[in-house]
């Protein structure tokens, strides 16, 4: 049955989708680490590919950016084709002065400067947590491949260029990791919706240092967290 955002049909999606936030990073995975694959999306170039990885089914799809837009496309896939789990392996901008370009991390939650939760009218502050056995097995798919993540508290933010110069400092010192602009939002549509997520990110930027990848990079460059998130998905 599709959607206005998504034309695939039931049975076209794999129970376990890997989303990038980037659709051409969608495309190289599909490109590059999938065989037999077949596209089920293009609905405002938003690519969605199903294929198979060492005889697994898995498909992959762009979110797009920010919470409303990974809003509107995972609680889709949870509510209208059945897909129990997504992965989100995204970028990041780190806070940790012990991250560095590259390096992998897994948000154990998401802490988050979003309304997003505020339509479950709760009577509190909600944590929006990673599914835990999703975390063990991509930690555990993680040092299979030699790759040693971080895992802990992230941030998903709805603004990119705050006016708040002391945003970043505010963060960093409860020991937030790094910033992401998604994983809240998945986090709570999965809650929601009583299914699966992880939010894995490749740390692009540094937030402290006058480091980043190019645009190039964080389209094709991501391969140890793309390797980590298909094991993951075969387990």
């Amino acid at each position: 049955m599709a959607t206005p955002h998504n034309s695939a049909q039931k049975g076209d999606i794999a129970k376990t989708v890997l989303m990038p936030g980037d659709p051409l990073r969608a495309k190289h995975i599909a490109d590059n680490y999938l065989t037999d694959v077949k596209m089920f999306n293009s609905v405002r170039n938003m690519y969605g590919y199903t294929g198979k990885y060492n005889d697994i089914e898995v498909s992959v799809m762009g979110s797009g950016m920010g919470m409303p837009s990974i809003g509107i496309y995972s609680y889709e896939l949870y509510t209208k084709y059945d897909v129990e789990n997504i992965i989100r392996i995204g970028s990041a901008g780190a806070l940790s002065d012990d991250l560095k370009l590259m390096d992998v991390v897994m948000g154990m939650g998401a802490s988050t400067d979003s309304s997003y939760a505020n339509q479950y009218n709760l009577p509190g502050t909600f944590a929006p947590l990673a599914d835990f056995q999703l975390l063990m097995n991509a930690y555990e798919s993680s040092l299979e491949l030699g790759i040693t993540p971080v895992v802990g508290n992230i941030l998903s933010t709805d603004v990119f260029y705050n006016d708040d110069p002391g945003y970043n400092d505010k963060w960093k010192k409860m020991n937030i990791l790094a910033i992401d602009m998604e994983a809240a939002a998945l986090y709570l549509n999965a809650a929601r919706c009583g299914k699966r997520a992880l939010c894995m990110l490749t740390i692009s930027d540094h937030l402290y240092r006058n480091e980043s990848l190019s645009s190039q990079e964080r389209q094709t460059g991501f391969s140890n967290m793309i390797s980590i998130a298909l094991e993951t998905a075969g387990k």
